[in-house]
């Protein structure tokens, strides 16, 4: 899509197809389109969910010319990937310049299932029949730089969450690094939410206190368990955060943006600014749009932005399969049309044109003769060629099957070693844990076994104590104490008349 092509457009059109919202935009005014329909005259654009798509980096080296490049991407998607090769997946990649290699080129890419493309905007084409550009959605955040809406330089981290997903992006110099989805949709949140509060309430209740109630001015019963979920998210981001510095060299970040789909009273920004000791702000950045005092979604407002940028300041990632229909002179019926038209017009010229046809004709089929000649020769080498390095292929691959099978017998032979010099050790470890636990309260344990399924690994320790009130407590220590690590299983405590003692088992899974 060139600026040209841009300039050609009266509106523009942008789709959220996951909540099925559409804004529409003329000249610097925005508003909320209805009953979306097909112009010829308006840009339709959309994006795709961090969820929806696999993002890696590839090298490639710099001796494969440009005209090779895409082949050379795919080829080592696929394999470095572990893609399903029954899938033609569409991969879009947009290049990072890394001054350390000398030897390669690097590339962020960005794979998508087109069977995901169809299902996400079915009923968006039902609407407006096409759609100019589907972009994955951080890639729009580069429109932010390009405006110069930042125009500071460093590291930033943006995080946004919608209703049925939410992704944190960085950005290093202005440039595309890494993005990730995480589980903290809203309706993520939601769950999680009924989980802590330990009731199920209805999404609209929820959804109402996360737009309308501030957390240091509200007194409601949610208070407590909004601040649980906050800080859980936050920790989570946090560890994203410490991996990206880790994986991509970063020394630090220099601002973290936060926002929503849905406008907040509550100021996030405040809270993980505390929690995390980053510089943070709101996401909600001042485009120069009218909206009439509607609140807009931060991606449609970017895909606004993004449809008037030049080729060179934004990144063109485009999975769209919902072209536009070629001009009436480049379709299959235009051309039809225009050779019946000819053919008319030659029937009427036929008497005076009928001698210089065949005599053409002859001479093509002189030339035609003259090159069946020369190709023959050329397809009689190629043929030879073709069977010998088909001879090699087999020998080669004869080669790699007797390879596959040494590499497979060392693989087990690996997996036995892991397991033996990691698994027993944690298995020592952890009844060197329980068994302190049990001196700490003064319980003995009369026999222990293991036990160990596909999804399950369980110890049960057969408990015997002076008093009941000694084993229940040490059964509510265990639980707080490792409330991520183990799940505790007490069904009864047994009292034994004759030896005065009291009895129980208590099942230890590892999480």
């Amino acid at each position: 899509m060139s600026t040209q092509t841009q300039h050609s457009f009266s509106s523009v059109l942008s789709v959220n197809p996951y909540n099925d919202t559409y804004i529409n935009g003329v000249s610097s005014f925005l508003n909320v389109e209805n009953s979306p329909e097909f112009s010829k005259d308006q840009i339709a654009i959309s994006y795709l969910n961090t969820k929806e798509f696999i993002n890696a980096q590839i090298e490639i080296s710099k001796n494969i010319p440009d005209e090779d490049l895409f082949d050379a991407i795919n080829s080592k998607a696929y394999d470095e990937l572990a893609l399903d090769n029954a899938v033609e997946y569409q991969i879009q990649y947009i290049e990072t310049f890394n001054n350390l290699d000398e030897d390669n080129r690097h590339f962020h890419v960005f794979i998508v299932d087109p069977l995901e493309v169809t299902q996400t905007f079915i009923n968006t084409i039902e609407k407006i029949k096409y759609l100019d550009v589907i972009i994955p959605a951080p890639l729009l955040l580069k429109s932010l730089y390009s405006k110069e809406i930042i125009d500071s330089g460093g590291v930033h981290c943006f995080i946004y969450f919608q209703e049925n997903d939410a992704f944190i992006t960085i950005y290093g110099d202005k440039e595309f690094i890494y993005t990730k989805s995480i589980k903290y949709s809203l309706i993520d949140m939601h769950e999680r939410f009924c989980e802590l509060y330990g009731e199920r309430i209805e999404y609209s209740s929820f959804i109402n206190f996360y737009t309308n109630e501030s957390l240091k001015d509200t007194d409601s019963d949610f208070k407590e368990y909004f601040i649980k979920l906050y800080k859980e998210l936050f920790a989570n981001i946090n560890d994203i955060l410490t991996y990206a510095k880790r994986a991509f060299d970063i020394e630090s970040f220099d601002h973290v943006y936060i926002g929503s789909q849905l406008e907040t009273v509550t100021k996030l920004d405040e809270m993980l600014e505390v929690e995390l000791k980053i510089k943070s702000s709101e996401f909600d950045f001042d485009y120069g749009f009218e909206t009439n005092g509607i609140y807009i979604d931060q991606l449609h407002a970017l895909m606004h932005i993004y449809t008037t940028l030049g080729e060179d300041q934004r990144y063109d990632s485009n999975f769209t399969v919902y072209h536009r229909p070629p001009a009436f002179v480049k379709r299959e019926s235009g051309k039809l049309i225009l050779l019946i038209a000819a053919s008319l017009a030659l029937a009427f010229a036929y008497p005076i044109t009928y001698w210089i046809l065949t005599y053409a004709q002859t001479l093509q089929e002189d030339i035609l003769k003259q090159e069946y000649k020369e190709i023959h020769n050329i397809k009689i080498t190629r043929q030879s060629t073709i069977k010998n390095k088909e001879a090699d292929k087999a020998k080669a691959l004869a080669l790699l099957e007797i390879e596959k099978k040494e590499y497979i017998t060392k693989k087990n032979t690996l997996i036995k070693i892991h397991d033996v010099k990691v698994n027993y050790p944690m298995k020592a470890k952890l009844l060197a844990t329980l068994t302190k636990d049990l001196n700490k309260f003064r319980v003995k344990m009369e026999s222990l076994s293991y036990s160990e399924t596909n999804t399950t690994k369980t110890f049960q320790l057969d408990l015997v104590s002076s008093r009941d009130r000694k084993i229940t407590k040490l059964v509510q220590y265990l639980t707080k104490t490792y409330e991520n690590r183990f799940k505790f299983e007490l069904e009864s405590i047994d009292y034994d008349d004759e030896n005065k003692l009291y009895f129980s088992q208590l099942k230890v899974n590892i999480l």
